[in-house]
């Protein structure tokens, strides 16, 4: 087992099913390690330092040194896991897709293959002579989605 999966493992099992959930787990030259959870309701930092003692004590310093940074994922940050998109049922994203074609519009629903955003787009009706904002739906795959945020 790795470092990284030992950690994983590690949060995992102190987070259980809670509110709570990992994100990712990084560990960077110098042996640093961080550990980055979210929540619906948001993460507190007693919530961070709890989490950070248990790894710590779940770890042995003396066999190998490493710094430990324990965060919650921001509002800005990178949506990564399912969890973190279903949360965000609703709101507002920035999606950038593998072609390069960027897409801002409320999520609608969500699944590991693809995703529904609603967008709004300037159609001119037959026989008009300006064109209206009308909500469009897009189903984008997962697979063809290379990074979406939270537009705050």
């Amino acid at each position: 087992m790795t470092a990284k999966e030992q950690v994983a493992e590690i949060v995992t099992d102190y987070l259980g099913t809670g509110a709570i959930f990992l994100v990712d787990v990084a560990i960077h030259p110098g042996n640093r390690i961080v550990v980055e959870v979210d929540s619906a309701e948001g993460v507190c930092i007693d919530d961070c330092v709890a989490l950070s003692k248990h790894i710590e004590s779940k770890l042995d310093r003396d066999v190998e040194d490493f710094e430990l940074e324990v965060g919650s994922a921001g509002l800005t940050s990178p949506l990564r896991v399912m969890r973190q998109w279903e949360n965000c049922i609703d709101c507002e994203l920035s999606v950038l897709q593998t072609n390069g074609i960027k897409e801002t519009g409320h999520l609608r629903a969500v699944s590991p293959e693809a995703i529904r955003l609603e967008v709004i787009r300037m159609v001119k009706p037959e026989g008009a002579k300006r064109k209206k904002p009308e909500a469009q739906e897009l189903t984008i795959a997962m697979a063809d989605i290379k990074q979406a945020v939270r537009v705050i």
